[in-house]
């Protein structure tokens, strides 16, 4: 099982990682960290294939992926 943090301080809600997910696990949640942005949360963890696609879009290095 592998499992997608997200580090929601260094997340700017830019949706590089939802759009490029080819199983569409992430999405830009309602919560908003301190620089004022609604940052991305993991939503369907159960269709990660652990790609890795997210964390490589990320200009932010706001993804970690644990396989």
């Amino acid at each position: 099982m592998s499992e997608v943090k997200v580090v929601a301080e260094r997340c700017k809600s830019c949706g590089y990682c939802v759009k490029f997910c080819p199983k569409n696990v992430l999405e830009i949640g309602t919560k908003v960290n301190s620089k004022g942005y609604e940052y991305v949360t993991p939503a369907r963890m159960e269709a990660c294939i652990a790609c890795c696609i997210c964390g490589k879009m990320c200009p932010e290095g706001a993804i970690e992926i644990y396989k």
